[in-house]
């Protein structure tokens, strides 16, 4: 049986809005760098091209994850669901151990571990479909 007529549509819609949101993030961080050190308590001098520079890698970065969600969400492949969910969720988990460490532990980390809970799920649902698509 063809994979894809396994994934469930919700799964590809929840990508879908992962990929949404990681593109509005992305191209966020080009127009509005200071968001990214908006709850810097270290003294990061926002008006220097380091900075600008920061959020414009950081905002490239989660627009070409968005961009490979949303291909995956798309293709609707399971293995291919689960490893791009892999590499958003392993950021996600790494938001939340930089906010522990750093003793800023708020309402970003808060988020990250929902979206790392949603993207654990996702990740789990996809293995089960391959397992049981290779079972058969």
């Amino acid at each position: 049986m063809d994979s894809k007529k396994l994934v469930p549509k919700w799964t590809r819609i929840v990508v879908g809005a992962l990929a949404i949101a990681n593109f509005v993030f992305g191209i966020s961080n080009y127009f509005k760098y200071d968001a990214l050190f908006q709850n810097s308590q270290i003294g990061v001098d926002l008006g220097g091209l380091g900075a600008k520079f920061a959020s414009f890698e950081f905002g490239a970065r989660n627009f070409a994850i968005g961009f490979a969600l949303l291909i995956v969400a798309l293709v609707g492949v399971p293995e291919t669901i689960a490893i791009v969910t892999i590499i958003r969720a392993l950021i996600e988990l790494q938001s939340v151990i930089i906010a522990l460490l750093a003793g800023t532990f708020g309402v970003g980390a808060v988020v990250a571990i929902v979206m790392f809970a949603v993207e654990i799920f996702i990740i789990k649902t996809m293995f089960g479909i391959v397992a049981k698509r290779d079972n058969k």
